[in-house]
């Protein structure tokens, strides 16, 4: 029997990351993961990157407010 890998479905991530679905779904746009709906799963890797986009959007808006 073959399990399919790890998913996280945006809302779970958006809900971890303290952000809207939307916000999710814009990166996900921008970084060109398909995914269109808070329903929509993604992988260990596409929620990695997210993270990863999100984490430096903010730490940069951080600094420019100071």
């Amino acid at each position: 029997m073959i399990f399919n890998v790890a998913r996280l479905r945006v809302k779970e991530l958006a809900e971890v990351l303290s952000v809207d679905s939307p916000e999710i779904i814009a990166t996900c746009i921008l970084l060109e993961i398909p995914a269109t709906s808070p329903l929509s799963s993604l992988s260990v890797e596409q929620s990695k990157k997210i993270i990863d986009y999100i984490q430096k959007t903010s730490s940069k808006q951080i600094i420019d407010e100071k």
